[in-house]
């Protein structure tokens, strides 16, 4: 292991390292929070890889890590087999997106630690691919997003098919009390270590807001980038549609732009996390789908172009940035009528977002606009459409017109 860590280039233990690796050696279940960007994958793999048998005959799962993503799934799997240097051992990652057949071959051969999202887990156990009847660990990471987002039932069946003398570590950002009942209910008396500071956004991060027009924010979104000159960064936008259609805009008019959403097929958010981690992509436009978890040291800035529906995600969305104590900025464009969202995020981070100003780049509210369209012309009867010797009146719009358009309804799903 410390051959491993030294190849790793881990030189000393982050605090969320230092607390939960000596608990975890000791077989006491542990809730463990930790702000993101603090080395909280090394801290649950290291002893399970000090604890976990590797003997030749030993081929059923040892240890399951759940995670809410496929991108962390692969992370999380990456991170396991670059300290196991050296060691006999088989990690898989299990998730949607990808054929299950291979995954099906990969744990036939045999693998001690399964890396999965919650829904694919499930399915294996149905299909009757995995036997948890000698788990030994399991990891729940990043479990307040995983009940974000729907996964508290799937984890609870898991849970119940999991042998009762296993060790459990839950691994979360924040822990409110739905993951507080999820550890008293399915934990053996937890131990809970706190590392996350009461000040949330990270102190070497900086960060600002801009006030404009939704109109207006690509042309900003263009100025911001050329001002800055990130080594990398990745814009957050609100919907897979508009993270399309800024991605379509930007990759004309600038070079390494990429961009995942959850549209995009399996093989595709891999090539992208893979060219962004490796360097090839500069700029990645993106939805919350790499709001957590996602570890890539290089990323300098981080835009939102979209401001979050809720504030947590303003904290993981920053959270890209500044990773392991490097310094990084976050800009966060408001629309004029967004001013009570930003006062809410502010709330939550207690902490005040700096206003920035770009040069050259005024900001005009429709209000504004308006007024001077109507100041332009000869008079305001002739913005009105009102007849003058100079402009006869327009003529009346035909009956057709004249009737109301009919409603049309966006069906909900």
């Amino acid at each position: 292991m410390l051959d491993a860590l030294d190849k790793a280039g881990y030189e000393y233990p982050t605090p969320i390292q230092a607390g939960l690796i000596p608990l975890a050696l000791k077989e006491i279940d542990v809730v463990g929070q930790a702000r993101t960007g603090t080395g909280k994958t090394a801290s649950f793999a290291i002893p399970i890889l000090e604890k976990i048998q590797l003997k030749h005959d030993i081929h059923h799962p040892q240890a399951l890590i759940l995670v809410p993503t496929r991108e962390l799934a692969v992370q999380v799997k990456d991170e396991v087999v670059k300290l196991s240097e050296g060691r006999r051992l088989h990690c898989v990652a299990v998730y949607g997106g990808k054929p299950i057949r291979q995954q099906i071959e990969k744990l036939r051969r045999g693998a001690q630690i399964i890396v999965g999202t919650p829904g694919r887990v499930l399915d294996h156990l149905a299909r009757g691919t995995v036997d948890f009847s000698k788990l030994r660990f399991v990891v729940l990471d990043e479990a307040d997003r995983m009940l974000d987002i729907g996964f508290r039932p799937d984890i609870e069946r898991i849970l119940k098919r999991c042998p009762q003398s296993r060790q459990t570590l839950l691994l979360s950002a924040t822990v409110p009390p739905p993951i507080a009942k999820l550890a008293e209910r399915y934990m053996r008396d937890p131990q809970t270590i706190n590392f996350s500071p009461k000040d949330i956004a990270v102190e070497t991060i900086e960060q600002f807001y801009f006030t404009v027009d939704p109109e207006r924010k690509f042309d900003l979104l263009l100025r911001l980038l050329t001002r800055e000159e990130p080594r990398q960064a990745i814009i957050f936008c609100r919907t897979k549609r508009g993270t399309e259609k800024i991605y379509q805009r930007l990759s004309k008019k600038m070079r390494d732009v990429s961009c995942i959403h959850g549209d995009m097929n399996q093989s595709a958010r891999d090539r992208v996390m893979a060219g962004f981690r490796g360097g090839k992509v500069r700029i990645l436009v993106a939805t919350d789908v790499v709001g957590r978890g996602i570890d890539v040291s290089g990323i300098s800035h981080i835009i939102n172009y979209d401001i979050p529906s809720f504030c947590d995600d303003y904290v993981h969305r920053v959270g890209r940035t500044g990773r392991m104590g490097r310094e990084g900025v976050a800009f966060t464009f408001v629309a004029p009528d967004e001013g009570s969202e930003l006062t809410r995020i502010e709330e939550r981070i207690n902490r005040l977002l700096k206003r920035d100003e770009m040069k050259d780049f005024e900001f005009r509210s429709r209000e504004s606009l308006a007024a001077g369209a109507s100041q332009g012309g000869d008079s305001a009867e002739q913005g009105a459409g009102v007849a003058t010797a100079e402009r006869p009146a327009p003529p009346p719009p035909p009956a057709s017109a004249m009737r109301r358009p009919p409603k049309k309804y966006r069906r909900a799903l």
